[in-house]
């Protein structure tokens, strides 16, 4: 397939495209199959790209050209001398971790960056998109199925062009564009008289599959005829559901990655605004406190909770806090140093941002749950002082 046009965003993108490739964590990764479909919508991962620096390049000229609409000319030409001077480009020798075996591993290229360009930047729209179309699905019921700008396409691609179903079907589970490396397909969001217009709501197609070994993982999957392995997947969707996942309280087995990537999903969501900006009444995760700390307090629950009493509380007090400010809960509970104030309190102090910031976790009498009492700058030596009486 041979792709016509560039990428790039006609205005300023929605920031649910922002979001979901900003929140994303970060996996090292030596094989793009190391890496499997459902995973890349938590973690940022570019194969071979081990070292750390590489990869946060690579995510910073990424999320610029995300906020920017930058174009993938410019992303080349800004990245490629930083990953010159990081020594990833051109072809290398590399031991591969699962075999042992010392490759000649391709790195940096014009076409290796096009390729990771176009199917970040896609994957990230199309999980906005799904986001929108959550919330405007009332007056826009139905996804059709479009043909992007390409001189050719695989032919059941072709085949599903003019598909009209609801937003909420499952075909679009595993076949929400981009369905494959290049592919520039994608899906428009209707209303019910434009897809009457277009002659209706179709019958989804019958979905025929190919078993695809994974020789990283072992994994035997069965991939939808027309879906390049990897991709057959709803990226939105699946963080979607791991949002919900974690305000439902379903925590048990969730990696502590996923839980990083689920609450700065929360905390750039609407139903957080609702809380910290409009004076909706509730409360939504705000942070999930390693299991290490869980025994300090002796709390039954993992998930902090931000509720609007400590919304309410915090505006009065602190009122230059930003709703991007609350991802840092997540941050000083992990790396930040910990102060147990009272038998139900944890504070946490941590530098951040060129600031010093404390945020207190406070248990409800019961034991049950886990709040936040309080977030906030602090002055250098009212660190100290925290800091001094740390049991």
């Amino acid at each position: 397939m041979t792709l016509m046009a560039k990428f790039s965003f006609k205005r300023e993108p929605p920031k649910e495209v922002v979001n979901f490739f900003k929140n994303k964590g970060d996996k090292p990764s030596f094989h793009w199959q190391d890496v499997w479909q459902e995973e890349h919508a938590i973690n940022f991962t570019v194969a071979k790209a081990t070292e750390h620096d590489v990869r946060q390049s690579i995510r910073e000229a990424l999320l610029k050209a995300h906020r920017e609409g930058i174009p993938f000319d410019q992303f080349k030409r800004d990245l490629k001398p930083n990953l010159q001077k990081l020594g990833w480009w051109g072809q290398k020798e590399m031991m591969d971790p699962l075999t042992g075996e010392i490759i000649q591993a391709k790195l940096g290229s014009p076409r290796r960056l096009r390729t990771i360009y176009d199917a970040n930047m896609r994957t990230a729209r199309s999980a906005g998109q799904w986001d929108r179309a959550q919330r405007t699905k009332k007056g826009l019921p139905y996804f059709i199925y479009e043909l992007g700008p390409a001189s050719e396409h695989r032919p059941e691609h072709a085949a599903w062009s003019g598909l009209i179903l609801p937003v909420d079907h499952s075909f679009w589970d595993t076949h929400m564009p981009p369905n494959g490396w290049g592919c520039v397909c994608r899906v428009r969001q209707i209303t019910r008289a434009e897809a009457g217009r277009l002659g209706g709501e179709n019958k989804a197609p019958d979905i025929k599959h190919v078993e695809f070994r994974n020789k990283r993982t072992g994994e035997v999957a069965n991939i939808p005829e027309g879906i390049d392995p990897g991709w057959a997947s709803n990226p939105g969707k699946i963080r979607m559901h791991n949002v919900d996942n974690f305000l439902a309280g379903k925590l048990d087995g969730a990696s502590q990655g996923a839980a990083r990537t689920a609450v700065a999903d929360i905390v750039d969501s609407f139903r957080f605004e609702g809380i910290f900006k409009n004076g909706s009444k509730g409360y939504v995760p705000v942070g999930v406190l390693p299991k290490e700390r869980l025994s300090e307090l002796g709390a039954k629950s993992r998930v902090v909770r931000f509720s609007d009493y400590t919304a309410d509380k915090g505006g009065q007090k602190h009122p230059d806090l930003k709703q991007e400010d609350y991802k840092l809960v997540q941050w000083l509970m992990e790396f930040g140093k910990c102060v147990e104030d009272k038998a139900s309190h944890l504070t946490f102090v941590g530098q951040q941002h060129g600031a010093h910031w404390k945020a207190t976790v406070k248990k409800t009498q019961n034991g049950k749950e886990l709040y936040l009492q309080t977030l906030h700058k602090i002055q250098p030596d009212q660190a100290e002082r925290i800091l001094k009486r740390k049991k």
